[in-house]
């Protein structure tokens, strides 16, 4: 049974920093690619940052670029953003989601649409 569990979020002060985790189960981090994503209420869905399976190419959205960073670690099955100089406005419900390859648009980050898999999300709440 494929499972995403993300975690890390919480409430954080504008310019604090926070590290979220993407935990994943029944099936092999190695061969997918993982995307975050976050939605913000009364917003729509968007893309936030992927990496890719094959050589861990990343992706960002211009928004967060130089701010956020994603990693891997396919040993643990764990997917990483780590958030920092963040900003009210990234305040928002993050989730996680696997898909063989990142499907991104410049500057916007990866595109939901072509993920299948997704977590339960984690919120983040960043106070001015």
């Amino acid at each position: 049974q494929v499972r995403l569990v993300e975690s890390g979020g919480g409430l954080v002060q504008a310019g604090g920093s926070l590290r979220l985790s993407c935990a994943v189960s029944g099936f092999t981090l190695d061969y997918y690619a993982i995307g975050w994503f976050r939605q913000a209420p009364g917003k729509e869905r968007e893309g936030v940052s992927c990496i890719d399976r094959s050589d861990g190419s990343t992706y960002y959205a211009d928004s967060v670029k130089d701010r956020f960073t994603i990693s891997r670690d396919n040993a643990k099955n764990t997917v990483y953003l780590q958030m920092n100089r963040l900003k009210p406005e990234n305040t928002a419900v993050y989730y996680c989601a696997a898909d063989r390859r990142c499907t991104a648009i410049p500057g916007r980050g990866p595109v939901g649409a072509y993920f299948g898999s997704w977590g339960q999300g984690t919120q983040v709440t960043v106070s001015s």
